[in-house]
């Protein structure tokens, strides 16, 4: 490892002296560092390298991160799935809009579909005006262009734009006479009971990725072409010069701008000129090869989400004998996968909280007849029962997870060292939590105390193995220190947790499992 170049290792530094423990931003300059930097010594050790700097600094990084592969930001070729329409002879990535709201991980699948593959289609969206800026929104942000923050797509009587007539469209990209292009498109129909008028989808990496191994040279000629898109109506100018294809500096296709309607007047030399038309020519007549179209109907209620930066949009004419009614906004791709990345966070912090109950939760609980699993989940039932805010079946829930996340376990408070197990758990919870969840939890032990002080039957109620631990922990509290933690913020929340603790320890209990709650925490998750 101590072959890494030293500057980059310690730019990637993860202590808090180095970055903000709360966000994570560096807090140094680049040339902050000496400029004789060296790695003094290194030891790898518990599955990470400590290295001592030549200036003095420590660091500590996981053997695990420094053995990862090259990432990137998910807007290139690598990693989507490249399709044909064959590819979906059983169905497109598809999700019922009371799920993709209910559930978490119907809203992963949704939004994973339109990052890998490029689209997805949500049924049973209400079909009402305005509805689908509620669909941009329930991932990302609406992108306002000169057609407002929504459009209409429906015959015009005096149309700015093709697509407000019932003519065919042939596939393109929108919008690519801006720069920033919008790079999400939303369509969502409210009608559509004309003769025709089917939407279809041809996949612009695919069709790019056919022209650079059929003719490598067009391939080339369209990546380094700027082409004058251009849009004008009575309010508006706007023109962008960019290639069809564009591509990263790995040569990695990025993004495709197809629109025939908006290219303007190309200038060059005969010989550049030639070479363009052939290779434009080329490339448009592959993505209107029929095994690359993608052809389907939106229905009332189905809403189309599709990457405008890759996909290819298209339309079937249709007939004026019917009403064909869709309504549309753009958004950003950035936006969806910052969604979709904090959902990956939250399922990756949902299974380490599963993780506990499956795995130590299922050792005893500090001498009582019941497993720490059973236990929490004793407690939680015990809080839905009341008829409880979500919040604080969740603190139910989690209010002894420091036993098992402290350099102190339970094990040592039963054996008479007090692990504050308490502050350690609601720590923990709080790189997830808010104080709604987490301070009922730190305070539930002071709980207990302040209990035993102000109710003495409280106190008769306690288990033989609850009443050594309120030793360890400090005893009642005294009057001083009663009336002070009343008036603590969570107080209250964390007396009702306490109660429901006690409860919490019969032996053979029924109870729901942890994937009951699953749903309750995710939407509970900052």
């Amino acid at each position: 490892m101590t072959e890494l170049p030293p500057y980059w290792l310690r730019d990637n530094c993860p202590c808090a002296e180095c970055r903000d423990p709360r966000n994570g931003q560096k807090l140094f300059q680049i040339d902050d560092l000496p400029q004789d930097l060296a790695v003094a010594a290194s030891t790898e050790t518990d599955g990470g390298l400590e290295v001592l700097w030549s200036d003095g600094h420590r660091s500590r990084y996981p053997l695990e991160w420094l053995g990862a592969e090259r990432d990137g930001d998910g807007r290139t070729e690598e990693g989507k799935r490249l399709w044909v329409a064959a590819d979906f002879a059983r169905g497109i990535p598809e999700a019922r809009w009371e799920a993709y709201l209910s559930d978490p991980a119907e809203q992963a699948a949704v939004l994973t579909a339109v990052r890998s593959s490029g689209f997805a289609v949500l049924r049973g969206v209400p079909a009402v005006e305005r509805q689908v800026l509620a669909v941009a929104e329930s991932f990302g942000y609406v992108r306002v262009t000169n057609y407002g923050e929504l459009f209409d797509v429906r015959v015009e009587p005096d149309p700015n734009n093709l697509a407000f007539t019932s003519v065919a469209i042939a596939p393109h990209t929108d919008n690519p006479y801006r720069d920033p292009v919008p790079t999400l498109q939303l369509l969502h129909c409210l009608e559509n009971s004309a003769t025709g008028g089917d939407s279809g989808l041809v996949d612009g990496f695919r069709a790019a990725a056919v022209l650079r191994e059929e003719a490598p040279a067009d391939f080339e000629t369209l990546t380094r072409t700027p082409v004058p898109f251009v849009f004008r109506d009575r309010r508006t100018e706007l023109r962008a010069d960019r290639p069809l294809i564009e591509v990263d500096a790995l040569g990695r296709i990025r993004e495709v701008r197809f629109n025939n309607r908006s290219i303007g007047t190309l200038r060059g030399s005969s010989a550049e000129l030639t070479a363009f038309y052939a290779a434009y020519r080329r490339f448009a007549a592959i993505t209107l090869r029929p095994e690359l179209q993608l052809t389907f109907r939106l229905d009332r209620g189905d809403c189309l989400i599709f990457d405008n930066t890759r996909l290819l949009h298209a339309r079937t004419a249709f007939q004026q004998d019917g009403h064909r009614h869709l309504q549309g906004c753009y958004a950003d791709l950035d936006t969806l996968g910052s969604t979709l990345a904090v959902l990956h966070r939250r399922a990756a912090a949902l299974d380490a909280i599963a993780g506990l109950f499956a795995g130590e939760g299922a050792g005893e609980y500090l001498g009582e007849e019941v497993t720490m699993a059973e236990h929490m989940l004793q407690a939680a039932a015990a809080a839905e029962a009341a008829g409880a805010p979500d919040h604080l079946v969740a603190a139910a829930l989690l209010h002894d997870v420091g036993h098992f996340q402290g350099a102190l376990h339970g094990r040592d408070l039963m054996e008479g060292q007090d692990n504050r197990h308490s502050d350690t758990g609601a720590d923990w919870l709080a790189r997830w939590f808010g104080p709604e969840v987490t301070e009922p939890v730190r305070l539930h032990v002071a709980a207990k105390r302040y209990l035993c002080a102000v109710e003495p039957d409280y106190r008769q109620r306690l288990s033989e193995a609850s009443e050594y631990t309120l030793t360890v922990q400090g005893g009642p509290m005294d009057e001083r220190q009663a009336a002070a933690f009343a008036e603590l913020p969570g107080a209250a929340d964390a007396v009702a947790v306490r109660r429901w603790d006690e409860q919490a320890k019969t032996a053979g209990a029924p109870t729901p499992g942890f994937e009951h709650y699953r749903p309750l925490l995710a939407a509970l998750m900052h």
